[in-house]
């Protein structure tokens, strides 16, 4: 098995399962965490923001960042305590029953698979932009296809492809900030010294107050989701424990500096008011100090960006369902992983599927079932982007949130039992528990109420509640019917005897 818990097993019942490969190496966990969570939301998304914070987007940013890496420190304690695929859908079963670990592991699958069609379809667009001949749905197909393939093979090739596309978006925030340093200060040619000027003009540093902050909040909030997969990437280490502590120490801070960073240099450099919703302000900086054809560089990087969202995305859900499947909650079917690499080939019966070398431990029926359902998201994205889609999108919308609320629900719990029966397991701890773990669930309780109040975000927190509701009803549901089987199994028993 590839999971080995110190605290006592779950209650669901074991599900015989294959290992899955240890092809991850440290760097590639490392420059996940850093580049995981840098995406379209802050290149592009983050004008959203400015627009309606002003240079009190920082303030924003550091807010939703300090949620973010009280969560991630959270994730890391238990991960590192704890190693599996599942992650935080295994904690939450260990914690708070199978109800919780059910309800989370197919929330954050059904998330991830209707996320992975938009941006399928937004790497499209651009891609399609470049070379009007190729038809978008024949990029998205051409994307879905080779990312597929990258993940029925050996989970380094995965690591190869987040590496390298990590270290471009790192690379790109840091030029970013070094251009944009220089410019602040004059440095650059043709640049004057721009001085305190755009922080406290245009109505100064808070020009729509503190409900702006707020409203900058929530706008940017979910730009940091995706930190979750380096927990569950981690399991394919040969270290999981030392490899997920190190990723989460090195992640969270940077991740921070380049976030809101990055925010101080664009109000610093620009009026908040030369920023707009859907415009990358990062193009806007870049052009001002004279970067040539900083819109298509700028491209370039969203594009990358994208893509490494949709090559995670597919390896998160994969790792997830296969987590879920491995503890009964998903179809047997799908523990089947590829030969060779892991040391043992073959499933559960001793059979093999053939593959061999390098290609071993990929759960190859997982990858595809979220590549399915995958396909089916992309197609209702371009047949009904404004109905059916729109639903399923809303349906996924707050469920970020309610996922890291049970992240640290579980922590809460877990925390105490380890630091009974395997203190030696706490490798990373949580700061100040518990009193920051209830401050985290406080703000994310926060954050939810603000949403239902803002007219564009409460259908998302509706629909991600109704969303979060069916789940629910299934997996108590399941829960109470196999608890009644069990019964009847334990009277028939007895009365044979």
């Amino acid at each position: 098995m590839h999971e080995a818990p110190p605290t006592p097993a779950a209650t669901s019942p074991a599900v015989p399962a294959e290992p899955l490969s240890h092809g991850l190496k440290q760097r590639h966990l490392t420059m996940l965490g850093l580049g995981g969570v840098i995406g379209a939301g802050l290149f592009v998304g983050s004008g959203a923001g400015i627009a309606v914070a002003g240079p009190a987007i920082v303030v924003s940013y550091l807010i939703a960042g300090a949620l973010a890496m009280l969560v991630m420190r959270m994730l890391g304690e238990m991960s590192a305590a704890m190693p599996a695929s599942g992650s935080f859908s295994v904690h939450a079963e260990r914690a708070l029953g199978r109800w919780a670990g059910f309800s989370v592991g197919w929330l954050y699958w059904f998330l991830l698979v209707v996320v992975l069609a938009v941006e399928a379809t937004a790497a499209a667009q651009i891609a399609h932009g470049w070379v009007p001949g190729v038809e978008p749905w024949a990029w998205v197909l051409l994307f879905m296809v080779v990312f597929t393939v990258a993940n029925l093979t050996a989970v380094k090739n995965f690591g190869e492809f987040e590496f390298w596309f990590a270290s471009l978006k790192v690379g790109a925030i840091v030029v970013f900030l070094v251009l944009g340093g220089l410019a602040v200060f004059g440095l650059l040619p043709d640049t004057d010294p721009v001085g305190m000027t755009n922080l406290t003009g245009q109505g100064g540093f808070l020009p729509n107050g503190w409900s702006g902050v707020v409203s900058g909040v929530l706008t940017v909030v979910f730009a940091f989701g995706g930190l979750e997969v380096v927990t569950i990437a981690a399991a394919e280490t040969d270290d999981p424990a030392r490899a997920v502590g190190r990723a989460v120490r090195s992640a969270v801070v940077r991740i921070l500096f380049f976030y809101v960073g990055s925010m101080l240099v664009i109000v610093t450099v620009l009026p908040w008011t030369a920023q707009q919703a859907g415009l990358s302000p990062y193009v806007k900086v870049l052009d001002a100090i004279g970067v040539p054809s900083a819109g298509q560089i700028m491209n370039i990087v969203v594009f990358v960006a994208l893509l490494s969202a949709l090559n995670a995305n597919l390896y998160g859900s994969s790792r997830m369902i296969f987590s879920l499947a491995e503890r009964g909650e998903a179809p047997r079917g799908l523990l089947k992983v590829s030969g060779g690499g892991a040391g043992k080939g073959g499933g559960a019966d001793g059979s093999s599927d053939g593959s061999s070398g390098q290609a071993g431990g990929v759960p190859r029926r997982a990858v595809l079932a979220s590549v399915a359902f995958g396909f089916v998201s992309v197609l209702l994205n371009l047949l009904w982007p404004d109905t059916v889609f729109l639903y399923m999108l809303n349906s996924v919308g707050a469920v970020l949130l309610f996922v890291w609320a049970l992240i640290a629900a579980s922590q809460l719990r877990l925390r105490a039992r380890l630091e009974q029966e395997a203190p030696d397991a706490l490798a990373l701890r949580m700061w100040w528990f518990p009193y920051l773990t209830w401050v985290t669930l406080a703000g994310l309780l926060g954050v939810l109420l603000l949403m239902l109040t803002d007219d564009a975000a409460r259908p998302q927190v509706l629909w991600s509640a109704g969303a979060t509701a069916l789940v629910l009803l299934v997996a108590v549901g399941r829960e109470r019917r196999e608890r009644r089987t069990s019964g009847e199994r334990g009277a028939s028993g007895s009365a044979r005897r």
